[in-house]
């Protein structure tokens, strides 16, 4: 049977959870009677630790909020979660603080891990690749991150400091919809209220945010994930391609993603399965052609190149190499 001692650490543990727990649900996860629970939290309160006690019918005890609790008490698995999120964020670039943040927040949670959990931890990190390489990107200022979230979160207007890719800075007042992680970078979608038409703008390129008086209403439609892809493949680019491709919406789309190619999807006629192979307009935006030649080849479905007709070169410049490749002895 479990010591007093342990119970006590155990309820502390359930509170730091967060929420507010009853008294019969702390008591059933103790095995112990109301009363006896509520000693418990006597003895947590006469360690300084602030639990709060929350009356009605949905009462029970909680702990203050905000209160920054030594010691943080994690399990095995929890403390392995935290990890595993710390060094993700640092190889995929996306974390928002410096590396040496991360580094230390690790540092001290791997002292407290039991001696096998750690080298099951380092063996995993040993055995783990990434397809984005350490450093690779910028990451936001950790402010700047959070004042937009706020902003998101009660439909408020803000203001930034932005430079684009070319280098010009300006000053734009923008109603953010959401935040989006993609492709190892942050980004931020909302409308642009100078121009009052939807942007998507790089997190690491804002200097400053700053929360403005007044609200506004999200418009209906798209999620904030897809208003991100379908910008990125509705941008302006060097090039306009158009095709036709005979296959399924699914193997159109394991090719070529929704941030890369936008897909007119025909409505199927009467009885025909959704996943019947037809023909799909595709149009895709694109600063150089040379890539989409063997994405084509790779994709092995019938298609029509409407235009450019610098990829038909393309394509049969490869089919030609392709083919003399194969007959070589």
């Amino acid at each position: 049977m479990p010591r007093p001692t342990a119970r006590v650490l155990t309820l502390l543990e359930l509170l730091q959870s967060g929420g507010t727990r009853t008294v019969a649900e702390l008591a059933d996860r103790l095995g112990v009677e109301g009363r006896t629970v509520r000693r418990y939290v006597d003895q947590l309160i006469d360690l300084d630790v602030p639990v709060e006690s929350v009356r009605g019918r949905y009462g029970g005890y909680r702990l203050s909020p905000g209160y920054r609790l030594p010691p943080l008490m994690l399990s095995d698995d929890e403390a392995l979660a935290v990890l595993l999120g710390l060094a993700a964020g640092r190889r995929t670039g996306l974390t928002t603080t410096e590396h040496t943040a991360s580094e230390t927040a690790a540092a001290k949670i791997r002292r407290v891990l039991p001696k096998h959990i750690a080298r099951r931890l380092d063996a995993l990190l040993e055995a783990l690749a990434f397809t984005d390489q350490p450093g690779e990107f910028d990451t936001p200022d950790a402010g700047v991150l959070l004042t937009i979230a706020d902003a998101v979160r009660h439909r408020r207007p803000v203001s930034i400091r932005y430079t684009d890719r070319d280098g010009r800075g300006s000053e734009r007042t923008l109603h953010a919809y959401g935040i989006v992680a993609h492709s190892g970078r942050w980004y931020v979608t909302g409308k642009d209220a100078r121009i009052g038409e939807d942007r998507t703008f790089r997190l690491d390129r804002i200097a400053d945010a700053r929360t403005l008086p007044g609200t506004f209403e999200a418009p209906a439609g798209p999620a904030p994930a897809e208003r991100v892809l379908s910008g990125f493949a509705t941008a302006e680019y060097r090039h306009e391609v158009t095709l036709r491709i005979h296959g399924t919406v699914e193997q159109i789309r394991a090719h070529l993603p929704a941030g890369v190619a936008t897909l007119e999807e025909q409505e199927p006629v009467p009885g025909e399965d959704q996943a019947t192979e037809r023909w799909l307009r595709v149009e895709i935006r694109a600063e150089r052609l040379d890539w989409l030649p063997p994405v084509l080849a790779a994709l092995d479905r019938p298609f029509v190149i409407e235009r450019p007709d610098e990829l038909r070169d393309l394509v049969i410049a490869l089919a030609d190499r392709l083919a003399s490749y194969a007959r070589q002895a």
